[in-house]
């Protein structure tokens, strides 16, 4: 087991409404926590449940770390416009013509079809996840699934042969990088994580496989946050509760377009050796600080 510090209190619904104990200044460090990390392949759930572990502070929830999730769908819509208006404009155009042998069509189909097994995943374990102290999200499950996916990243790099760009992709690759996806829905693996990884054993070039992950990740991102917020709603969220939030929102989307920039300005000559042992490392000093 792995010894960081946990806090839990009490909830008072069925949804864990614990980001709104901490007010907005810890919520203001999280989001940019979470703005950097949900991009970048270091998992950002993993992030929003050890940092404030390790600080001794509330654990924020399953649907603050989905909700927060939208933060990045700003920053990618921004950053990636002209390769989804590509993409949009084959999908009309193949359907107007009904040729759907367009390769832009096909991959904008694969992205579609890559969100359905996280859809249904979520769908079928939002309970579970949503819950307070939910078993998703003990710190074992985090810490071992970040380890795994740290291994399996290692793999990908050293074996992956990375001669297909972008041009290359197909709607197959959309099926096989969305499976890879569903596993982030257990904290610590990552979304940008598990779809890295899968491009990368797909023989995709390091900067193509972090495009698509960001591209395959916008329904699902979407998907989740949308869900959340009315699963918020429901749970009888404050005004107080939507202002924190709104606050982390904000501050996560300017963090997130940094990591955007950063991540694929540092993979067009570096290889992904460094989130590699950043994972490994994050572990390793988790267990050491909390013994203090």
């Amino acid at each position: 087991m792995l010894p960081y510090i946990l806090v839990t209190s009490a909830c008072p619904s069925d949804v864990d409404l614990g980001f709104v104990q901490l007010g907005w200044f810890k919520v203001v460090i999280l989001g940019i926590v979470q703005g950097i990390t949900e991009l970048l392949p270091i998992s950002s759930t993993a992030h929003l449940r050890i940092v404030p572990g390790l600080l001794g502070w509330q654990d924020p929830g399953s649907a603050f770390s989905a909700v927060m999730q939208l933060a990045s769908l700003t920053a990618v819509i921004t950053y990636f416009w002209k390769d989804l208006n590509r993409l949009t404009g084959a999908t009309v155009r193949a359907v107007t013509q009904q040729d759907y042998r367009d390769q832009d069509f096909r991959l904008a189909i694969g992205v579609l079809i890559g969100t359905i097994p996280i859809g249904i995943a979520g769908l079928l374990l939002k309970k579970t996840l949503n819950a307070c102290n939910s078993p998703f999200r003990a710190l074992t499950v985090v810490g071992i699934a970040s380890i795994v996916m740290a291994l399996l990243l290692a793999i990908a790099e050293k074996r992956g042969k990375r001669n297909r760009d972008f041009s290359k992709l197909s709607l197959q690759d959309g099926v096989w990088v969305g499976l890879a996806q569903a596993l982030a829905l257990i904290p610590g693996v990552s979304r940008s994580g598990s779809t890295l990884t899968a491009g990368l054993f797909l023989e995709m070039e390091r900067e193509t496989a972090a495009r698509f992950s960001f591209l395959l990740g916008l329904p699902a991102i979407v998907l989740a946050g949308v869900l959340e917020i009315h699963s918020l709603l429901k749970a009888g969220l404050t005004l107080d509760g939507w202002i924190i939030l709104l606050v982390g929102l904000g501050t996560a989307s300017i963090s997130a377009f940094a990591a955007i920039y950063g991540l694929l300005t540092y993979l067009e000559k570096r290889s992904t050796w460094i989130f590699v042992w950043y994972r490994l490392i994050m572990q390793y000093s988790g267990q050491n600080l909390s013994r203090f």
